[in-house]
Order: structure tokens, then C-alpha cells, then sequence
């Protein structure tokens, strides 16, 4: 008969092991089943343990509710102790949001992610002197801000190897060409290997300040970028054959997708769906009962469906490779 000390009791591992265990597991699971557990896992995820890789991207990219990014924001980086090293999180909302992710994870930061935010220049252009770790950096559909963050970024982060600055094709339509966050890049961005600018508005001039400067650069996407769509195949060929170019024509990118994270860290890139509520240990600190997402996960879907069509596509679109909205 199996004495009882023979048997690993699992609640008492030291909490750093138990975090690592945790990381393998889903965000829902780690704040939701895992704390009603036991006592002392309960206190292992309500710690830094946890909380070094956070990805609600595409739980922030549904939520209809938007003061709720903050709020959840808010806990996980209170939760992290300041050990966050990739935060990954769309629409964020207002300038103080960004202040909270710097003020307390700038330390260790290596990868950000923070498509469709609200944030400005000024918050950036204030606050990127403290971001010096970030090696991995996405500000894709980021309306508000400019060159004025984009040179601010590049002058204090000199160990940046990718950066995502993608627009959306109806954001830019019928605009004219401006080359000042190109310029921006190719100023203060040398060390650059993979960049994406996919449907922006930068012209032939622009890209070909970036390429004088970039000299490691590996991989460009230039999708829709109309303006310097002058620069063919064979330019790069010729010029840049180890360069892997996407566009500015619209082409199957099927045989360039590569994955950024690999530059910052061996740690999976993978996002879930949180259609899931607060934990209970977090209730009172928001004096709400109710879910974090409330109704979202009812109607979530259909309410936030919109359709948008191109001008000027033919019906031969389809099989030239036209990309679905992003």
C-alpha cells in the first residue's frame, strides 16, 4: 500500500513552477477555474507568476462595451507585478491606458501590440522614453497618432527589429501621398528586419529612404501602397534579392507570412475567443457581479457584422488576390 507522502501534492509547488504549469493553459482557464481550485493556486494567479505574456486581442477587438479594455487592462497589469514581456491588445482607448501599460510593464516589455488604438502623438511622443526594451511593436490602424510617435519611438527604442504600421484601405482612399512616417522610419529606425506598411500613404521616395537605411531589413509588406507601386518585382529582385517584398501590388501572401514574435521570443503568439466573465476574486474591485463582457457574447457576432465594398474592383477581383477587409 502507497504511503501518502508518496503522492505529489500538487498545491504545493513553489509558485513559480506552478506559473510556468498555469502559462500552458488558456487565459479563460487561468482566471476562471483555476483560482476555485485551492487556496494557494488561487494565490499563484492572482500574482506576477501568470502574467508575463497577456493576449486579449481579440476579446478587446469584439467587445462592444469599451470602457471594459481598461478595466480588464487594469487588472491584468496590477496582477503582473510589472513582469508583463508581450501585451497584446486592441482599441485601446484613451491616453491614460497607455500611460498605465508604460508606468508599470516599460521595464520588461519586449513585445507590444496595440492595433486600432486611440492613443496621440503627444502620449507617445512623452512616454517612449521608458519603452527601451521593445523589440516587437504593432500601432496598425493607430489613426491618431503620426511621425511625431513613429520618431519619438524610433529615437528611444534602438533595439526595435519589427514594427507593424498596416492602415485600412478606406482610412487612407483618395489621399494624397505623404512620406512623413516614412521619413520618420528610415531616420530613426536602422535596425529594422521586418516592417509592414500595407495601405499606407507613402510614395517611391518614401520606401526607397527606408530601404537606403534599413540595411537589415528582411521582410516588407507594401500591399496597397499605391503610390510606389513603381517598384516592381524585378526592382528587387535585382536590388534586394535576399529582401522578401509584399506588393504594392495585391498578391497571394501566402508563401511570405512570417511571424514577428520570432524576433523577440520563443514564446507562442496563439489569442483566444474570452467570451467568459470576471473571476470571482476580482468582483470586488470593480463592485460589479455582472460579467466583464456583459451581453457581448449573445450577439456579438451579428451586431458587430459590417459589410464595406471596394470602389472600382471588377468581377475578376476575386482571382487576382484581393484582400479580404482587414
Amino acid at each position: 500500500m502507497e504511503k501518502e507522502s508518496d503522492f505529489r501534492r500538487w498545491d504545493e509547488l513553489i509558485p513559480d513552477a506552478l506559473g510556468l504549469i498555469f502559462r500552458s493553459l488558456s487565459l479563460q482557464e487561468v482566471l476562471t477555474v483555476i483560482p476555485r481550485v485551492c487556496k494557494s493556486w488561487n494565490k499563484v494567479v492572482s500574482g506576477p507568476y501568470c502574467w508575463q505574456d497577456i493576449d486579449i486581442e481579440e476579446w478587446s477587438s469584439y467587445c462592444r462595451q469599451p470602457e471594459k479594455i481598461g478595466r480588464m487592462l487594469e487588472m491584468l497589469i496590477r496582477r503582473s507585478s510589472g513582469s508583463i514581456r508581450k501585451l497584446c491588445i486592441s482599441r485601446l482607448q484613451k491616453d491614460t491606458d497607455f500611460s498605465l501599460i508604460v508606468e508599470n510593464a516599460a521595464a520588461s516589455l519586449q513585445a507590444l501590440q496595440l492595433p486600432r488604438g486611440e492613443m496621440s502623438d503627444s502620449i507617445v511622443e512623452q512616454t517612449a522614453g521608458r519603452l527601451a526594451t521593445i523589440t516587437f511593436l504593432d500601432l496598425s490602424y493607430c489613426c491618431k497618432i503620426g511621425p511625431r510617435a513613429l520618431e519619438a519611438i524610433g529615437k528611444h527604442c534602438k533595439v526595435l527589429v519589427s514594427l507593424r504600421r498596416n492602415m485600412h484601405p478606406l482610412d487612407n482612399a483618395d489621399k494624397p501621398p505623404q512620406d512623413d512616417e516614412a521619413n520618420a522610419i528610415a531616420a530613426t529606425m536602422p535596425r529594422l528586419k521586418h516592417l509592414e506598411m500595407a495601405y499606407n500613404l507613402v510614395s517611391t521616395t518614401g520606401i526607397l529612404k527606408i530601404l537606403a537605411s534599413c540595411s537589415e531589413l528582411e521582410y516588407l509588406d507594401l500591399r496597397g501602397c499605391w503610390d510606389a507601386d513603381d517598384l516592381d518585382e524585378k526592382f528587387f529582385k535585382e536590388k534586394f534579392p535576399k529582401l522578401k517584398v509584399l506588393g504594392p501590388v495585391i498578391m497571394d501572401a501566402m508563401d511570405y507570412r512570417m511571424d514577428e514574435w520570432d524576433y523577440c521570443s520563443d514564446y507562442s503568439d496563439g489569442s483566444e475567443y474570452l467570451s467568459w466573465g470576471y473571476p470571482a476574486s476580482e468582483l470586488d474591485d470593480f463592485d460589479i457581479y455582472d460579467a466583464l463582457w456583459g451581453d457581448d457574447e449573445d450577439n456579438m457576432v451579428l451586431d458587430e457584422l459590417e459589410l464595406r465594398f471596394y470602389e472600382g474592383i471588377n468581377e475578376d477581383a476575386g482571382m487576382s488576390g484581393w484582400p479580404l477587409s482587414p
